[in-house]
């Protein structure tokens, strides 16, 4: 069913072999003499191991990232601030005088992480959580007595620029303010005073219960990601368990029983059953049920985990298909203190099909024509290497299941097709060339630059196209990196039109090293290290600018907010030469944008649903110019009351359009049977239908890309 998909590996492969052997010479190389630990008895602090893979994860930086830059006083430095942000970016905990008490270090980060000696970022971590802590007792201090609401005060809640506070009477007066606005907050969705001061009393003492469950292996992630992040955005080291949560992402399975879980008031909650795993198959588990112990085996003893960490719960259930693991369940609704259940299952492989490629049919009537556009989601570029590697013929990937589903829609008969990579955020690169070459002749995909200049082009794996019909790619803001490089593709070879909004502009390629090269597993951990930018076949880079859009939606994304222009450290745009490539006869053409864009014009001007969106929009953008909100609970009820009825008015024009009954409170938004469809596909879905209408006028065309003269 599936062809050969062969992939390009070279470069890639080439690189990870030698970022492997740069790991293990690391290893090798003797540890030199540490110096005496500040850290106060009691704190964290780093394990020998710990203080090795810090001096390795300095060497890979300085030696394999594209940037080619020194571990030295200048960068330690920005690796100071950037540390102080990661623990505290709203400038709530930290006092000016601690800040002033850390800079001695300011310089000696270099250091630091060339010896191994990291015990003054743990030293910091140590001072971060004593200010956690009193800041949460001081909150719950101040619940004690309900506040004078016909208060003239307002909270500032923007802080990421704010300075530090300079005294603790300065640091208090903003927790005050805090505080106030948490209580305004569910005294607005109707709780009562004591209500509102119990349910704060519980999240803020959960804080401080959070706070102390960190661990040594939590501060030591987010200190070697201080110095990662200060190279670029993307580089980044994972700790032994987010390596493990990383592998999940990109291969869409693991082995356990199947149950998405999250942390509700210190139990362990089901959040969903996962189709087709050991727990939906049983059927004994249920959504909201909350896990207060775990054995192993069908007679291990039942470990108590209430109160215990997510990822501590979720690593004993987690284990080898085949074995067995047993829950002590207190169902859902049911009080603390009734009876548990006990409930067996036996773990096996579970796929994560939400996160896979599917498919949906949709038919749309233009000038009384009804046409089949078939819709393919791909929420990420993924695949199972191991299971690739192990000869598995029914291995999972991006490029595979799309094939499948694009298959299944041609029995469907269908006449164009969209491929939604809204919120794609990337993933495995050759599945981005793999995926490219479904749709476009044999030719070049990406162009790939590393450190020392060297450029490699990347073709697609295929010698000719699945899919030759009408092509629309649907983006947004958070279409990044390998959506990037499949849009940009599409655009260039005038193979699709891309729909929506302008892409997150991450241009760089990322290559993981493991930081142990005798183990199976990243007992050590890994990392992902920036080792190249791509560029798109005319030679134009996406970094920072993305691509953009032939046809623009509205979204509701924020694109000065979101995007790689707005990322501290981000490597800068540029571009090279192009590479010859052609499009070739037999494939649709790309219609007239300006044709396209004058019937989406005057279409959306008659569209319902259309106008609530932008009207939607507007307001949403109104609300999130606001950086100060009034503390007075009067003047908050009256603002609110005005949201409400904006909201309420924009949703009651639209159902009036499609005979609907108005709705009588704003509640009643997003609890009505009747909700607001994916307007943005829709619109996509539309213009496709107009692709396939001006298609079908039109001919085919053969172009020479102008490849362009390189700039900088």
């Amino acid at each position: 069913m599936f062809k050969t998909l062969r992939r390009p590996l070279g470069w890639l492969a080439l690189t990870f072999l030698c970022a492997l052997g740069l790991a293990a010479a690391g290893a090798a190389l003797r540890a030199p003499a540490r110096a005496a630990s500040v850290l106060p008895p009691g704190a964290l602090a780093p394990t020998d191991d710990q203080r090795a893979i810090a001096r390795k994860i300095g060497r890979i930086l300085e030696e394999t990232h594209y940037s080619r830059a020194a571990i030295d006083d200048a960068f330690s430095g920005q690796v100071f601030q950037r540390y102080l942000e990661f623990l505290d970016p709203e400038h709530a905990y930290f006092l000016a005088s601690d800040v002033q008490e850390f800079s001695v270090y300011q310089n000696k980060f270099d250091d630091m992480i060339h010896t191994g000696d990291v015990d003054p970022g743990f030293l910091i971590f140590d001072r971060f959580k004593q200010r956690n802590r009193e800041r949460m007792e001081y909150a719950v201090s101040l619940l004690k007595s309900q506040p004078d609401w016909n208060t003239t005060v307002s909270y500032d809640f923007d802080r990421e620029h704010a300075a530090w506070p300079a005294t603790a009477a300065a640091m208090d007066q903003l927790w005050k303010k805090r505080v106030m606005n948490d209580e305004l907050g569910l005294l607005l969705a109707g709780k009562t005073w004591p209500q509102t001061a119990q349910a704060l009393r519980k999240r803020y003492q959960t804080v401080i219960q959070r706070v102390d469950q960190v661990k040594s292996e939590d501060v030591f992630e987010d200190l070697m990601n201080a110095y990662a992040r200060t190279y670029d955005p993307h580089t980044s080291y994972f700790s032994p368990l987010n390596s493990e949560e990383y592998r999940i992402q990109m291969s869409l399975n693991y082995e356990g029983i199947g149950a998405s879980l999250q942390l509700i008031d210190n139990y362990v909650t089901v959040m969903n059953v996962i189709p087709g795993g050991p727990a939906a198959a049983s059927g004994s588990l249920k959504e909201n049920d909350r896990i207060t112990g775990v054995g192993q085996g069908p007679a291990g003893a039942i470990t108590d985990v209430e109160g215990w960490r997510l990822d501590d719960v979720v690593q004993l259930i987690r284990g080898k298909a085949g074995t067995a693991v047993r829950l002590q369940v207190l169902p859902a609704g049911a009080a603390p203190g009734s009876k548990e259940k006990l409930v067996q299952f036996v773990r096996n492989k579970v796929t994560l099909k939400t996160q896979e490629a599917h498919s949906e049919l949709k038919t749309v009537t233009d000038h009384g024509r009804t046409y089949k556009v078939g819709v393919i989601t791909v929420p990420s570029f993924y695949e199972d290497i191991a299971a690739e590697n192990a000869g598995d013929p029914n291995y999972r990937s991006t490029t595979r299941d799309t094939l499948r589903l694009l298959e299944k829609l041609e029995t469907q008969h269908i006449d164009g097709l969209v491929l939604d990579l809204r919120d794609n955020g990337g993933g495995y690169l050759p599945e981005a060339t793999a995926l490219t070459g479904l749709f476009i002749p044999h030719g070049p995909v990406v162009q790939l630059r590393d450190r020392n200049g060297h450029i490699e082009v990347l073709d697609d794996p295929e010698q000719g196209p699945a899919y030759t019909g009408p092509l629309a790619v649907l983006v947004n803001r958070f279409s990044a990196s390998a959506s990037e490089i499949f849009a940009g593709a599409i655009q260039d070879y005038h193979r699709g039109v891309i729909i929506g909004q302008n892409t997150f502009g991450k241009g760089t390629v990322q290559n993981l090293v493991p930081l142990d090269r005798w183990s199976d597993q990243p007992v050590d951990g890994q990392l992902t290290v920036t080792i190249g930018k791509f560029y798109r076949v005319t030679g134009e880079s996406t970094q920072h600018r993305g691509v953009v859009p032939d046809v623009t939606l509205p979204s509701p994304i924020d694109p000065k907010e979101v995007g790689e222009a707005d990322q501290p450290d981000s490597l800068p745009w540029d571009r090279i030469s192009g590479v010859p490539f052609k499009t070739s006869m037999g494939m649709s053409a790309v219609p007239s944008i300006g044709q396209l864009d004058a019937n989406q014009t005057t279409r959306v001007n008659h569209d319902p649903n259309y106008q609530w969106l932008v009207a939607d929009i507007n307001t949403i953008d109104a609300l999130r110019a606001q950086h100060t909100v009034s503390l007075n609970l009067t003047e908050r009820r009256e603002e609110r009351t005005r949201e409400d009825k904006t909201l309420l008015g924009i949703d009651n024009k639209r159902r009036a359009t499609f005979g609907l009954p108005p709705l009588t409170s704003a509640e009643q938004i997003d609890k009505g049977k009747d909700k607001i469809p994916d307007v943005i596909l829709d619109q996509a879905v539309d213009i496709t239908a107009d692709m396939i209408a001006l298609d079908r006028s039109s001919q085919p065309i053969e172009k020479t890309a102008n490849t362009g003269a390189p700039q900088s």
